[in-house]
């Protein structure tokens, strides 16, 4: 049977397991006599092992029984945890990820053995490939002993009917064996539906499945706690077959015993039982499942309870296009029911209006993932570049249940990974550094999560040196990128602007980690991107501070319809602090920019027809409406002609032949059925 069905839940498990064992290795090299992360860690692989076997990874099922055979040895104390030895196996982990990332990619493991790394982990073991040696050959050894004294087990034969003996018999006849397989899954299995499947299909392999007690059925729906027993034929020994079931992950015990003929005429027709059956279970489609409790009876009611669905995220949006439809649907019932006084038809567009946005917040609900599934690789990530540094840092994260609209969530790992990298080589000082200072040796390094109304705010902090202010100033006049003069007057807030302008870096030496000269704007280009920004606050001998403002979706906002000239815009309210009257006499120009004063505080003007290239009149007017947005700290004042009105609007993109341009964040369509675009406010202040 064909296994590339089982391809995507073999793949969402692969990585899980990487993650546990990444996430468990970096708490052995802190607790190395901790037997119970050392056994977690051997599960893991052992179950990774067994997962790449049934999937014929080949090159991943050799790697981790290599990897299995040093940590078995770690578990017998024949050899002792190091950093070097976490290093090796940290080596093996990415080596697993490329596997898997090559698989998604292609469908295969490509062609890398990672022999090097196979090498060390021999090597690791006294040099000893396994073949009559210490770890391996103990670890093997222990294994064998598992699986006789599991098949040396009995357990009560299940009922056979008359049909189902007279296949035995005819089975025996042919020369055939007819075993009787009991099969116990690990308490801790998830997907048990899945693994049921994996299982007869390895069985359906080697011969054929003719009864299944629970039935095929209540196996598919996980109506059994962990196990089930088979009746089977075939033509090879029970061994062989011990030994195939014995390396699916998570089998926790297999007993085979073998069942002999019978005459039928003696035999009393079952009184249960389930039906004969040659179906394999499906997997379960894709479904995980809570631990099971009780018994048979009461499995079923507290597993639906219990369980989650993968679901494609293609699927996803196609809901939320349909949910966008249905409010821009709504929004044209109300400009049509202004037009009307039926009570009647009010109270039905109220009604439309709470399903819909009941609806939307279901929906919304499905789409947020929680951003640990993008701070979980971090710690990783910092344990290796301290060591690269010969720097002590510590990584504290907090927040990590905070929700985020999976669009957003697979976007922001990129600009994390800039910001704590840039932390950890330009923030954190060596130890030496630190110490003559008066701080601890060990930097920290903060990564927190919040909600805070309609954003989330992730904020990545370090207790380093801080941002030399002098310094980004000397810089800026050495690159010429202004004078002298100019760079003497800037304002703390100001010179920190210029870090985020492409290719400008502090750094004295260019490293792998300082970016070779790419500086904070991938990171400041990529925020904007998603409808969010970027804030710096920085004191030198202390520390800096990169907060990052997200929205908490990008499909449907709310936001302030205007016009200007004889157009709609729309401005996403989360931009926007206030709206105000201006005399248009209060315009003042200062340094070549017009500004007006509001409650002491000069605020630039951006006149928004120019800025759009449409035609208005809103200098003959003796009043102006003026939009305060917001970007950080920074305040600018958009010039519209008049206001519309707050409006739920569904976001879309204007496609690649309009993505390049800056000033359009995407558009909307209205309830008349006009188009309106919405507003970069990010890309104008």
């Amino acid at each position: 049977m064909d296994t590339n069905q089982y391809l995507e839940i073999f793949i969402d498990e692969s990585r899980e397991h990487l993650q546990n064992l990444n996430d468990q290795m970096l708490q052995l090299e802190n607790n190395t006599d901790d037997i119970g992360i050392l056994n977690e860690i051997f599960r893991s692989a052992h179950t990774l092992k067994g997962m790449a076997g049934t999937m014929s990874f080949n090159k991943m099922s050799v790697l981790t029984h290599d990897m299995e055979n040093v940590l078995q040895a770690l578990r017998n104390r024949e050899i002792k945890v190091t950093s070097d030895l976490i290093d090796v196996l940290f080596k093996c982990l990415d080596a697993l990820g490329y596997y898997i990332d090559n698989i998604v990619n292609t469908g295969s493991e490509g062609d890398n053995e990672f022999t090097d790394i196979i090498e060390e982990l021999r090597n690791a073991l006294g040099g000893n490939d396994g073949s009559g040696g210490s770890g391996k050959a103990k670890a093997e050894k222990a294994s064998e002993k598992a699986s006789d004294s599991s098949s040396s087990q009995d357990k009560k034969l299940i009922a056979i009917n008359q049909y189902e003996q007279n296949v035995i018999n005819k089975a025996l006849d042919d020369g055939l064996k007819a075993l009787q397989i009991d099969i116990a899954l690990n308490k801790g299995c998830m997907l048990k539906s899945a693994r049921a499947f994996i299982i007869f299909q390895v069985l359906e392999r080697n011969g054929e499945v003719i009864k299944s007690v629970p039935s095929v059925e209540d196996i598919e729906d996980e109506k059994f706690d962990f196990e089930f027993s088979v009746v089977f034929l075939t033509d090879k020994s029970p061994e062989l077959i011990n030994k195939e079931l014995n390396q699916i992950s998570e089998v926790e015990s297999v007993i085979i015993n073998e069942v002999g003929a019978k005459p039928v005429e003696k035999l009393k027709e079952a009184a249960t039982g389930a039906q004969v059956t040659t179906k394999t279970p499906e997997p379960g489609n894709n479904v995980k499942s809570g631990t099971s409790h009780g018994d048979n009876g009461t499995a079923s009611k507290v597993n639906k309870a219990g369980k989650t669905v993968r679901v494609d995220i293609t699927r996803l949006d196609l809901l939320m296009n349909l949910v966008s439809e249905l409010i821009i649907q709504k929004t044209r019932l109300e400009d049509i029911g202004s037009q009307r006084d039926s009570n009647a038809y009010h109270e039905a567009l109220e009604s439309l209006e709470r399903i819909t946005t009941d609806l939307h917040d279901a929906v919304m609900k499905v789409r947020m993932v929680p951003v640990e599934s993008v701070f979980n690789r971090f710690p990783r990530m910092i344990r290796d570049i301290s060591r690269e540094l010969g720097k002590d840092i510590n990584l504290v994260m907090s927040g990590e249940e905070t929700e985020l609209d999976r669009t957003v969530i697979d976007e922001i790992g990129d600009p994390l990974i800039h910001l704590l990298r840039n932390s950890a080589d330009h923030g954190i000082e060596p130890v030496e550094e630190r110490e003559k200072a008066g701080k601890p040796r060990t930097g920290q390094i903060s990564l927190k999560a919040y909600q805070d109304g309609n954003n989330v705010v992730i904020e990545v902090a370090d207790d380093g040196r801080g941002i030399d202010i002098e310094k980004v100033r000397k810089k800026l006049v050495e690159k010429g990128m202004v004078s002298k003069e100019l760079a003497g007057s800037l304002s703390k807030n100001e010179i920190i602007e210029y870090l985020f302008r492409p290719s400008f870096s502090t750094a004295d030496k260019v490293t792998d980690l300082s970016g070779r000269g790419v500086g904070l704007d991938v990171v400041k280009t990529k925020i904007e991107s998603l409808g969010g920004n970027v804030e710096v606050e920085t004191e030198t001998g202390k520390g800096s501070r990169f907060i990052i403002r997200l929205p908490l979706t990008l499909a449907i906002i709310q936001a302030l319809m205007i016009v200007v000239g004889n157009e709609k815009y729309a401005i996403p309210l989360n931009n926007i602090k206030e709206i105000v009257r201006v005399p248009v006499d209060e315009i003042k120009q200062v340094q070549n920019q017009e500004v007006f004063l509001l409650r002491n505080n000069l605020i630039p003007v951006i006149w928004l027809n120019k800025v759009l290239g449409v035609t208005s009149d809103e200098k003959s007017k003796k009043y102006l409406t003026v939009v305060i947005v917001k970007k950080g700290e920074k305040l600018s004042g958009l010039v519209v002609d008049s206001l519309i009105g707050q409006q739920e609007i569904v976001q879309k993109s204007l496609g690649k032949l309009l993505s390049g341009i800056k000033l359009l964040a995407g558009a909307t369509i209205l309830g008349d059925g006009s188009v309106a675009l919405i507003l970069d406010v990010n890309s104008m202040i």
